[in-house]
C-alpha cells in the first residue's frame, strides 16, 4: 500500500516552499505546483536512498494541521 504524505506549502518572499512533516524533506520553487513537484521527486530520492533505520527514525506517525486566523 503506497504511502500517504502530507505537503504543506508556503510562499516564502518570492519563492514557494514544501514540506513534509512526516520525514523532514523539504523542496522549493518558483509555483506552489512547482515546489509541490520538486517535493515528490525529493521524497522519491529519500526513500530510495535512506536506510531503513534513517526511514524509521524520521518517519512520524500522525500529522495534524489545522489553519487559523493572524488576526491581520
Amino acid at each position: 500500500m503506497p504511502r500517504r504524505l502530507t505537503a504543506i506549502v508556503e510562499r516564502e518572499a518570492d519563492r514557494y516552499v514544501a514540506v513534509c512533516p512526516e520525514v523532514d524533506v523539504a523542496s522549493q520553487g518558483d509555483t506552489g505546483a512547482e515546489a509541490r513537484a520538486n517535493l515528490a521527486e525529493a521524497l522519491t530520492l529519500f526513500f530510495e536512498t535512506a536506510s531503513p533505520e534513517e526511514i524509521d527514525r524520521r518517519l512520524r506517525g500522525e500529522i495534524y494541521v489545522t489553519h487559523s486566523s493572524s488576526g491581520r
